[in-house]
């Protein structure tokens, strides 16, 4: 009989706390405390440049590269036309072998560059958002003014890597990479990744490495002069990978 009765009162103890879990559940549905979250943190709410880089925006963005063009497309649309000029492309292909898909033609945003160029819609939100949270306010602390330009040696090549016939396809053969080599400050400073990563001013030297270390939490590969002799003069910023970053 007492076996009996501790049975009893050890379903209708599992059947209370299950009552228990069913209304914290309801009420928490009901509720939508997630509302609260910054956007930054929301994995609900649409990616932005705006947003600051956190461990849900990283998210984010690494999924943007796999997901429709039109989510990509939405989150340059959303940029205001003042911070951004750039013109999305169809889909076409440049050279045999090396489609491109999903790209825009980006002309400057609050840089100018040497010359527009095509890419992937993922590497330029990933840009902005580097160029917004991390380049630009490095510039202002080390030297008290914004980039004004950014030159560059092109994101589109239709090539395997270091043009090897072996090799993999190159991030740059789908536009997926931009090669930034020098930046030129308000005040017309130039500051090239040949002659300022190793050379005698110490401000400019600090600067490109940290633009080269904070780089890393926007892109999936990010390589300079210590990977190798062919990056000596330029930073590779691409989206492939999860932060390769050398």
């Amino acid at each position: 009989m007492k076996t009996r009765r501790n049975a009893v009162a050890n379903r209708q103890g599992r059947a209370l706390v299950l009552l228990l879990v069913v209304l914290t559940l309801a009420v928490l549905i009901a509720a939508r405390p997630w509302r609260l979250l910054p956007p930054q943190w929301s994995p609900w709410a649409p990616l932005s440049v705006a947003h600051p880089m956190t461990p849900v925006t990283r998210w984010k963005l690494t999924r943007l590269k796999s997901a429709p063009a039109a989510r990509c497309q939405a989150v340059l649309a959303a940029v205001p036309a003042a911070e951004l000029d750039y013109l999305p492309l169809e889909d076409y292909t440049p050279v045999a072998e090396c489609p491109l898909t999903n790209v825009v033609r980006l002309r400057g945003s609050s840089v100018t560059f040497n010359t527009p160029f095509t890419a992937r819609c993922p590497l330029v939100v990933a840009w902005l958002m580097y160029e917004r949270h991390a380049l630009q306010p490095l510039a202002q602390r080390r030297f008290g003014q914004p980039i004004r330009m950014v030159e560059h040696f092109g994101s589109f090549s239709c090539r395997n890597i270091y043009h090897r016939t072996d090799a993999r396809r190159s991030e740059h053969a789908t536009a997926s990479a931009l090669d930034v080599a020098a930046f030129r400050l308000a005040d017309g400073r130039r500051i090239t990744v040949l002659e300022g990563w190793d050379g005698h001013q110490r401000d400019a030297a600090r600067f490109l490495r940290e633009a080269h270390q904070r780089a890393c939490g926007y892109f999936g590969t990010v390589l300079g002069p210590d990977y190798n002799a062919p990056h000596a003069d330029h930073f590779h910023f691409g989206t492939r990978g999860l932060r390769f970053c050398r």
